[in-house]
């Protein structure tokens, strides 16, 4: 099995080949191609491992973004109680849906 450690928009994802993972907004548009080369860590058909330290120098991932959306809004409420401060506010985050292609062996 091929695993791969991804680091991107300040997180890190556990990615395999034909993954869908949802990331931080990525500038490019719907079925361009990416590489991602931050890869912290690799395994390669379950036997080879290697460790970045700290990151792997020349490998990257392959991947193709799906989709540029945001997520469902999510309401922030500030209350402060005896003093009527009332403050609602909305947030949508901006992400990308990306699908991650075969792996380098």
């Amino acid at each position: 099995m091929k695993l791969a450690i991804i680091e991107t928009g300040g997180k890190q994802y556990l990615v395999k080949p034909s993954d869908k993972i949802y990331i931080e907004k990525l500038q490019g548009e719907v079925g361009s191609k990416i590489e991602f080369d931050k890869v912290l860590f690799l395994v390669s058909d379950g036997e080879k491992m290697e460790i970045g330290k700290p990151y792997l120098s020349g490998v990257k991932i392959p991947a193709e973004i799906i989709e540029q959306k945001r997520l469902p809004k999510v309401t922030v409420f500030r209350y402060h109680s005896k003093t009527r401060y009332r403050k609602k506010k909305g947030h949508k985050q901006p992400v990308t849906v990306v699908t991650v292609k075969q792996f380098p062996a």
